[in-house]
């Protein structure tokens, strides 16, 4: 991936920069409410920055703040953001086809700029890897714009909520405003019903299993989710019809 010089004139930077930008609203309020969070649980301002530029990863601070504030140990804290975060292996093990190509420091790049939202947008406009150097370029094309814009407003809101957390309370909860922009886009990809019941099993085995420690409700979920689908996917198309 992020070779801007190379992409930013390409149609589908401009296309995936577009489709980021359409659910920057949910994420802008969602960073602001991160970074007020930071610093609310005694984070530093230097601390509460680097952790919203090294990290970045909403769902793994979100679980790190709580113990920070209690002075949990670093190993506990460390282990949470791990578990937390296995969901990016399957989202990995998916887009290995579509970056192998790519040398190993932009492969690592890709990683870390990869978001939840940029992988499904990402997958939705691309079910298939390019065949060719003109798809793969178009491909990365898309990619480079999507993660450029989600960074660029995850980063900067995080910024403005460390700078402004004495004026704004975190009993706002503006945070969840995130959390309706990853459903409104969940809801456009059940096109089909092996997604829908994808999504289906997925809720169930998360609400089944919230009670696991590390929020590793959000592995099984995934899990259960793969395995039926799958499963399902290799049946004959005369039983799938039947599901």
């Amino acid at each position: 991936m992020i070779s801007l010089r190379q992409h930013y004139r390409h149609a589908e930077f401009r296309q995936g920069a577009l489709d980021a930008l359409a659910a920057s609203p949910g994420l802008a309020a969602w960073g602001l409410m991160m970074g007020v969070a930071m610093v609310k649980s005694g984070m530093s301002t230097l601390e509460a920055l680097l952790m919203g530029v090294v990290v970045y990863a909403g769902s793994s601070q979100l679980a790190a703040i709580p113990l920070l504030s209690v002075s949990a140990p670093m190993w506990v804290i460390l282990a949470t953001g791990f578990c937390v975060n296995l969901r990016f292996v399957v989202f990995s093990a998916h887009l290995r086809p579509y970056v192998m190509h790519l040398p190993l420091w932009q492969r690592l790049f890709s990683g870390y700029l990869t978001t939840d939202i940029s992988y499904v947008l990402f997958s939705q406009r691309f079910p298939k890897p390019g065949s060719d150097a003109a798809q793969r370029s178009a491909q990365q094309a898309y990619l480079t714009g999507n993660c450029l814009v989600i960074w660029v407003n995850w980063v900067g809101c995080s910024v403005v909520g460390v700078v402004l957390a004495n004026f704004v309370p975190v009993t706002w909860g503006l945070g969840f405003a995130g959390i309706l922009a990853l459903l409104g886009i969940l809801c456009s990809l059940l096109s089909s019903r092996l997604r829908l019941l994808s999504a289906v099993l997925a809720g169930s085995a998360a609400v089944a299993a919230f009670a696991l420690p590390f929020q590793l409700n959000i592995l099984v979920a995934i899990a259960v989710a793969v395995v039926v689908c799958v499963t399902l996917e290799k049946l004959p198309a005369a039983e799938q019809g039947k599901i």
